[in-house]
């Protein structure tokens, strides 16, 4: 039995066991809010514990069942690697030429030594013969190409080519440097510095070295596939961490402020696309700080950005459930945002400053920018804030939107109707539409804001399509051109976009949205 053949089975039962587990999910939705969680956590139980044991248990391509996270056992006569043959063919082969090289090198010593005391006797000297280095030698430096005299027997040769070796491979990915503050508590458990959900109440620096792979497609963050159980921190299969597929934490470290300002001038100091430009990334709801860091290394990634990548992360629980904590964890983390945003505008040596903040995220930031427009200092430019799906009340947008008109060189909120994140916040605070949602009447309209709905542009049937700026291709693309140029209105910049007309002002929306 062939291993396709072998996987047939768990894999069928396992697609079986999603549907069925999707439908049910979704049938639940009408009870009250505990009766649902306590049938989802029987279903979990029910349906994809054996599916991921059935999976684990998979048979191997001889017919053997192979236990989760154990290697096959290896027998004599199984079946070989093509690669892997020709690989020890090759092996061998070079072996054998470096002998006999060796044995041909043997000659000629033999055959020197012998001439040398035949001429002892006579009084003339034997013949001058090129010294050969040894194979040692030949290894540490590349042999140059010599007259050598033919040993009885047999024919010169040419000088063995330097070992392909010796040449250093080139690494299969490269490493973005995210500058990062956080309120969030440091973990004690962790074997680098890491941070929790939990509220830290001070503001911590550092910097985060993260790889990304050459084969990343844009606008993913690739990370290690797992299958894990909602609502429970349960793992059933985790793929193994590489650097060559997937984005990985090469590096964190807590900094102090000095450290901090000084890697930060030296990374401006060798931008050149994005010149003395920083970058400032707040996250949304349901984000932990990993993922956080990430998602800021893949938007600089993305948007070919050289400047300074900055990241501030509040203390997110970062799970579905923990919408209500994270609302009140965002707005307490203000006066830390407050001083990493001073820092970054004031000391860090940028000379320009964009901004991008998400969901939730924008609530504290806003009050924030509010506050900087009074204090920002001369020679300094907040050049664009971007304001992604704004989980803010309407009408204390438009308060606060007004009142930071003109800080920034532009303002950009994107908004979407089929964004489910929103429409969970809707139905949360009674029914009002947030910031960045999209009901009949059309989007928000602010002056001083130029509002992009985004609706036809993310048009997942599946997803939460709340990330849309960083997941998708087409607005990923607009966020670059927007940072590098600041051009608009934003159908001059961007194909695809329509301006229409609505009594309190005009919009942008890509074709096909309502």
């Amino acid at each position: 039995m062939t291993e396709t053949s072998g996987l047939a089975v768990p894999l069928a039962a396992a697609a079986t066991g999603v549907v069925v587990y999707f439908y049910a999910w979704r049938a639940v939705v009408t009870l009250p809010l505990l009766a649902r969680m306590l049938i989802r956590l029987l279903l979990a139980g029910v349906v994809l514990v054996p599916m991921g044991l059935l999976i684990l248990r998979a048979p191997t391509g001889d017919g053997r069942t192979q236990t989760a996270g154990r290697a096959p056992d290896t027998e004599i006569g199984a079946r070989e690697d093509p690669v892997a043959r020709r690989s020890q063919e090759e092996r061998r082969s070079t072996e054998e030429e470096l002998k006999r090289i060796d044995a041909e090198l043997e000659a000629i010593k033999r055959d020197r030594s012998a001439r040398e005391q035949s001429s002892t006797g006579t009084g003339v000297p034997a013949p001058p013969i090129a010294q050969s280095p040894s194979r040692s030698a030949s290894q540490a430096s590349p042999p140059q190409p010599t007259a050598q005299a033919p040993a009885q027997g047999l024919e010169p040769r040419p000088a063995p080519a330097p070992p392909a070796a010796s040449a250093k491979p080139q690494e299969e990915w490269d490493v973005v440097p995210v500058f990062f503050g956080t309120d969030r508590a440091a973990s004690t458990t962790s074997k680098r510095p890491d941070y929790t959900w939990e509220r830290g109440r001070r503001l911590e620096l550092g910097r985060a070295l993260v790889t990304v792979p050459r084969l990343h497609q844009v606008p993913q963050v690739e990370r290690p596939w797992a299958l894990r159980l909602p609502y429970l921190d349960v793992t059933l299969y985790e793929q193994t961490e590489d650097p060559a597929r997937h984005f990985t934490m090469r590096e964190v470290k807590a900094l102090t402020r000095a450290e901090f300002l000084e890697l930060v001038t030296k990374r401006l100091s060798t931008s050149e696309r994005f010149k003395e430009h920083a970058l400032v990334f707040v996250h949304g709801y349901n984000t932990a700080f990993d993922a956080a860091v990430y998602r800021t290394a893949q938007i600089s990634y993305d948007l070919k950005f050289d400047g300074a990548s900055f990241l501030y992360t509040w203390p997110s629980g970062g799970k579905i459930a923990s919408y209500t904590y994270d609302r009140e964890s965002a707005g307490q983390s203000e006066p830390y945002l407050r001083e990493f945003v001073d820092l970054v505008v004031k000391q860090s040596g940028a000379k320009s400053v964009s901004i991008i903040a998400h969901s939730m995220g924008n609530q504290p930031l806003l009050q924030v920018l509010r506050e900087l427009k009074r204090t920002t200092p001369s020679g300094v430019a907040i050049s664009q804030v971007i304001l992604a799906a704004p989980d803010v009340d309407r009408d204390n947008f438009e308060n606060l939107a007004r009142a930071i008109e003109g800080l920034a060189k532009g303002v950009t909120l994107y908004a979407a109707a089929n964004d489910r994140a929103m429409g969970v916040s809707r139905r949360f605070h009674g029914g009002v539409p947030r910031a960045g949602d999209v009901p009949e009447g059309g989007p928000l309209v602010v002056p001083g804001v130029d509002t992009i709905d985004v609706t036809a542009a993310s048009m997942e049937s599946v997803g939460l399509n709340h990330s849309a700026y960083a997941e998708n291709d087409v607005l990923l693309k607009d966020v670059a051109r927007l940072v590098a140029t600041g051009e608009r209105p934003p159908d001059r910049r961007s194909a695809g976009l329509e301006k229409a007309m609505t009594a309190r002002g005009a919009y942008w929306r890509y074709v096909g949205a309502r």
